[in-house]
């Protein structure tokens, strides 16, 4: 569940930015995002359904001064969900599904906002060891 994740080159990344709403924190949702994170593992994984692999970010706070271009020095608490799937149909026909639906609605109702953004894959590497 917390181990390395490998990512194969051509894949779809799903970057899901995920507000709370006011007074809600992360641990009055950390279990409804687990069970939603182990619902998309078991149900869509394994090529059962295009899934790859997941993660889950807090916002730190942290704005980088050298690689920030716009004047706003300023940004709203946040999680982000990013996902990686073999096409973005297959991500698509699992959130269409009743068995992810029931899992996102608990997370859902607990959120002023959710946007999911898809993004393909142009270039990765990693350092040299």
């Amino acid at each position: 569940m917390f181990g390395p994740i490998t990512i194969p080159f051509g894949v779809k990344m799903l970057f899901n930015t995920v507000k709370l709403k006011p007074g809600v924190t992360f641990d009055d949702v950390e279990l409804a995002v687990g069970e939603l994170c182990s619902v998309v593992k078991e149900t869509y994984g394994s090529g059962k359904g295009g899934f790859i692999a997941g993660q889950v970010f807090k916002f730190s706070g942290f704005l980088s001064a050298e690689g920030s271009l716009n004047a706003s020095k300023t940004t709203d608490d946040h999680y982000v969900i990013v996902t990686y799937w073999r096409s973005f149909e297959d991500h698509e026909k699992s959130h269409a599904d009743e068995v992810f639906n029931s899992k996102f609605a608990a997370l859902a109702a607990m959120c002023s906002e959710t946007k999911e953004l898809g993004y393909d894959l142009l270039w990765q590497g990693a350092a040299k060891a």
